[in-house]
C-alpha cells in the first residue's frame, strides 16, 4: 500500500478520478441527460460533490492515524483544492443559470434567502484556503496564522451542512442531510477526541516530573550519590 501511495503516478491518477464527476456532469448537460430541470440538477449535483470531497479531505487525517499510513497526507492538499473547485463551480452555476450573472439580483437573493448567504460565506472561506494552500503563502502568513486560517475548514463543514439543511427544509427532505451530517460529525468528533488525548498525554510527563520524592529523603540522596 505504501509503495502504491508513494508511486509517482498516484497523484495524477487521483487528479483524474477527482475530475470524473465534473466531466460526467458536463457531458450530461451537453447531452441533455440532466432531467426536466437541467440547471437545478447541475447546481445541486455540484453542491453534492462539494460535500463529498469535503468529507474525503477531512477523512485523510483520521485514516492516516488509524491505519498508520503517513503517505496519505500527500493527497490532502489536492483533495482540499478539489473541494474549493467544486464549490466554485457550484456557486458559478447558481450565478449563471439562476441569476444570469446579474450582481444586483444575486445580492438581493443572498439577502432574502439565508441558505445562500451561508453557502456563499463557506465558499469564500474555501477560496481563501485554496489561495493560501501553497508553500509561499505559509511563509508569507506565518505558520501560526496560516494554521488558524486553514482550521476554518471546520467552520466550512458546519456552514455546508446548515446550507444543505435549509435548502432541503422547503421540501422536508432531510435524509441526505442526516447522512452527511453524521459523517462530518464523526470526522470532527474524532479530531476533538484526538486533541484531548494528545493534551492529556502532554500533561502526564509534567505531573510525573513534579511528583514529590517519597520515603526517607536522606537515604534517597545518599543512595543516589
Amino acid at each position: 500500500m505504501k509503495k502504491l501511495l508513494m508511486h509517482r503516478a498516484a497523484k495524477p491518477v487521483l487528479f483524474t478520478v477527482c475530475l470524473l464527476p465534473f466531466a460526467w456532469l458536463l457531458y450530461a448537460a451537453a447531452a441533455d441527460q440532466l432531467g426536466a430541470n437541467p440547471a437545478e440538477a447541475l447546481i445541486r449535483s455540484l453542491g453534492d460533490w462539494t460535500l463529498r470531497f469535503l468529507c474525503a479531505v477531512l477523512a485523510v487525517t483520521p485514516l492516516r492515524v488509524l491505519t498508520g499510513t503517513p503517505a496519505l497526507a500527500r493527497f490532502r492538499r489536492m483533495l482540499g483544492l478539489f473541494v474549493a473547485f467544486y464549490a466554485l463551480a457550484h456557486l458559478l452555476s447558481y450565478a449563471a443559470f439562476d441569476m444570469g450573472f446579474d450582481a444586483g439580483d444575486i445580492a438581493k437573493d443572498i439577502a432574502k434567502r439565508p441558505f445562500i448567504l451561508v453557502g456563499s460565506f463557506a465558499g469564500l472561506l474555501l477560496a481563501l484556503m485554496a489561495a493560501t494552500s501553497f508553500n509561499r503563502a505559509i511563509k508569507a502568513l506565518g505558520a501560526v496564522r496560516w494554521r488558524w486560517l486553514h482550521r476554518s475548514v471546520y467552520a466550512v463543514a458546519g456552514l455546508a451542512i446548515l446550507h444543505f439543511y435549509w435548502m432541503r427544509a422547503g421540501k422536508h427532505n432531510f435524509a441526505e442531510v442526516a447522512v452527511y451530517g453524521a459523517i462530518l460529525a464523526a470526522l470532527l468528533g474524532w479530531r476533538v477526541w484526538e486533541a484531548l488525548r494528545k493534551r492529556q498525554a502532554a500533561r502526564a510527563p509534567r505531573r510525573h516530573a513534579r511528583a514529590p520524592i517519597r520515603g526517607n529523603t536522606t537515604k534517597n540522596i545518599a543512595t543516589s550519590a
